[in-house]
């Protein structure tokens, strides 16, 4: 709760969390630091795909927003394709849009084939795909990515220091020290730099959520030279890779 305040304070505005984190208690934890604070703040869950059908999703979305304090969501996403009908799931997240528990809707962890197919379940107002994306997991940059910029529908990506690993990467670090940052604030400036593109770091320590906020990594261009030579080091992908 520390660090999460810490980083409202520091003007980091965008929580996400999902029903599945800890069995709900991640919102518990979200609604208790965000509580008197949850004006300004952008706040995204996400439902289980098992409660993605019309009956269900109005109750999972309900709990949720029991759990966080708050009478809205600024984002909801699927958290991955199950076996309910994207139609179905569409509509019952465009009735929630209506209710006003939601104000977007989005889905997670799709690959380009599944988004084709939420778009022809109508599913055309989907804000944003949240996904699996940093230096070590470019798949999404051989045809996913594309197929979303044309389309002008962000990208949330997850886990874009890949869970800490890329802080200690030694290669990373090293080219990290020459532009006077550091090899996670590098990875983070990476992300960041891709037009359409948003990360969502993870931070549970005052200090990690100080260094994701540093303007190294919030202001620091990645030109040319510093992309090619990030390329040598984790090149692209020259096939298809699952989004999860």
């Amino acid at each position: 709760m520390a660090a999460l305040r810490y980083g409202i304070e520091l003007g980091m505005t965008l929580i996400d969390t999902a029903e599945m984190y800890a069995d709900g208690e991640a919102e518990t934890l979200v609604g208790e630091a965000i509580s008197g604070r949850r004006d300004g703040l952008f706040l995204v869950s996400k439902a289980y795909p098992w409660n993605a059908s019309a009956s269900a999703l109005p109750r999972a979305c309900e709990a949720s927003l029991r759990r966080l304090g708050t009478d809205r969501l600024d984002l909801y996403l699927l958290h991955w394709r199950g076996e309910i009908p994207l139609a179905e799931t569409v509509s019952a997240m465009e009735a929630l849009c209506d209710r006003g528990l939601i104000r977007n809707w989005g889905v997670s962890n799709f690959d380009a084939e599944d988004m084709e197919d939420l778009i022809a379940a109508g599913g055309t107002r989907c804000a944003t795909n949240q996904v699996l994306y940093n230096l070590t997991r470019r798949g999404p940059e051989y045809d996913l990515l594309p197929w979303m910029g044309g389309r002008a529908i962000p990208a949330m990506a997850y886990s874009p220091v890949e869970q800490g690993r890329l802080a200690g990467d030694r290669r990373l670090a090293g080219l990290a020290a020459g532009l006077g940052v550091t090899a996670a604030q590098l990875a983070l400036a990476w992300v960041l730099n891709r037009a359409g593109t948003i990360a969502i770091p993870k931070a549970a320590t005052l200090d990690h959520v100080a260094q994701n906020h540093a303007a190294a990594a919030l202001d620091l261009v990645v030109h040319e030279d510093v992309l090619l030579a990030l390329d040598r080091i984790f090149p692209r992908r020259t096939g298809r890779a699952r989004s999860r």
